[in-house]
């Protein structure tokens, strides 16, 4: 969907290149060395083709009703974003550097580990060197074979770490190195110097689904799983003295909307009564009282319950919870037979696929997928589950670019200094005075 490709596709004409202009490799110039007569001559041929471009596209929009989506959600949310990218998110740069010198003294002794383990030292990152060492120095029985050798990715890594240490050690070398290399070296040369915040790039099309990506640096990514990411993630806090964040995210949103648009009673059900939905499915589909649910048979009916948003077969499943295809089968037969119309909610979205060749959100954006008509079944199956995802996944975010739009009108009407700084998903981060907090823990409500 480039000027580009609409222009050539509308009118058959190629647009010039910016090379043209600007040249390439070692003999690009900057722009503002190009010759105005002809910088103006590009811009302007350009800006031509966007308004002949204006019609067509207005016209495709009506008829395929997306007319409001554009109009009524994604122009309206460009201001927002370009207000949450201007204030951006201050960084303690001291704070970052202590968790980073921790992170080193931490991967340093990690790698010395290892080459003990290992018996010689190596190139840790090499798979080429981490495969030999592993399958042929150690004599450790390989899982997976890819194109180019023997496998050593995650995957296989955690399935060797419950039997041979040197597994688990290169794992958590790996998620140390991500650290330093993504966060501790890459944050700090984002930080602008006269703001002493980070202010990313919030892109509205560069996800199939709707969802909103966040770019330069990805502030939606900080991790919080483990310790070491969790001290990244404290170096984010508030500039002023006196203010504090506040998150506010979506409870369960998308198997919310699995309920809603499947108009199952049984998991609405669960909802209305604000339990736990996992334990409540575990009761469910284990035929177990509720209150002698343990914690297995939860983590169990979790992974159905998202399992089913992703469209997941018995065989991943069966991958995830450390099962038998067998079993993970009659997991997903009894979720089916206690939630009868997910099931049909999910024959339904395959066949709208099947039938239109798109998967739809409650706002009717809609999302190509041709690969549901491919002869390679696996191919087709990937397509399946992107048709059961598609209405929720995208549903959600068009929900929460509603709430952005609303939120910000009653930030400004009621005169608030409360800002609203980043979008995670499902989840909304602001940046307020104390004194306002409780006024905006209401609002945002």
């Amino acid at each position: 969907h480039t000027l580009d490709h609409l222009v050539f596709h509308h009118f058959d004409y190629q647009l010039p290149p910016l090379k043209n202009l600007i040249g390439s490799g070692k003999k690009e110039i900057p722009l503002a060395q190009v010759p105005i007569p002809s910088l103006a001559m590009y811009g302007c041929q350009e800006v031509d083709y966007v308004f002949r471009l204006k019609g067509i596209l207005e016209q495709e929009l009506r008829h395929r009703k997306l007319e409001n989506l554009l109009v009524d959600l994604e122009l309206p949310l460009t201001r927002i974003l370009f207000q949450m990218e201007c204030t951006g998110m201050f960084v303690d740069a001291e704070c970052l550097a202590r968790s980073g010198e921790k992170i080193v003294r931490d991967l340093t002794r990690a790698e010395g580990e290892i080459y003990s383990l290992a018996g010689e030292k190596f190139n840790i990152t090499s798979p080429k060197q981490l495969s030999v060492i592993l399958f042929e120095k150690l004599g450790i029985k390989p899982l997976k074979k890819t194109s180019t050798g023997l496998s050593t990715r995650a995957d296989v890594l955690e399935a060797l770490a419950e039997e041979y240490p040197i597994a688990q050690k290169i794992l958590e070398f790996r998620t140390l190195e991500k650290l330093r290399s993504t966060y501790i070296e890459a944050l700090p040369l984002a930080i602008n110097p006269h703001t002493h915040r980070i202010h990313p790039t919030f892109s509205q099309y560069a996800t199939a689904t709707g969802r909103l990506a966040c770019q330069d640096p990805n502030l939606q990514n900080i991790p919080v799983r483990t310790p070491e990411g969790k001290r990244i993630r404290e170096a984010f806090r508030p500039e002023k003295e006196g203010w504090s964040y506040l998150a506010a995210d979506y409870s369960q949103v998308e198997l919310r909307l699995l309920a809603h648009l499947s108009e199952d009673p049984q998991l609405i059900q669960a909802f209305q009564e604000g339990g736990d939905i996992h334990s409540f499915t575990a009761s469910l589909v284990f035929g177990i009282p509720l209150e002698k649910i343990t914690p297995l048979e939860r983590h169990r009916a979790k992974a159905i319950n998202f399992g089913i948003i992703y469209g997941q077969q018995a065989y991943g499943l069966s991958q995830e919870l450390g099962i038998s295809t067998k079993e993970a089968e009659r997991f997903i037969e009894a979720y089916f037979e206690r939630y009868p119309r997910v099931l049909a909610f999910v024959n339904e979205c395959i066949e709208r696929v099947r039938r239109e060749g798109k998967g739809v959100t409650m706002l009717g954006r809609e999302r190509e997928i041709p690969e549901i008509y491919n002869t390679n079944a696996l191919i087709r199956h990937a397509a399946e589950r992107l048709a059961v995802n598609t209405p929720l996944q995208g549903s959600a975010a068009d929900l929460i670019k509603q709430a952005m739009l609303e939120i910000d009108r009653v930030l400004k009407q009621e005169r608030l200094e409360a800002k609203m700084i980043l979008q995670i998903h499902d989840e909304l981060i602001f940046e307020a005075p104390d004194h306002e907090l409780d006024s905006l823990k209401i609002l945002v409500k």
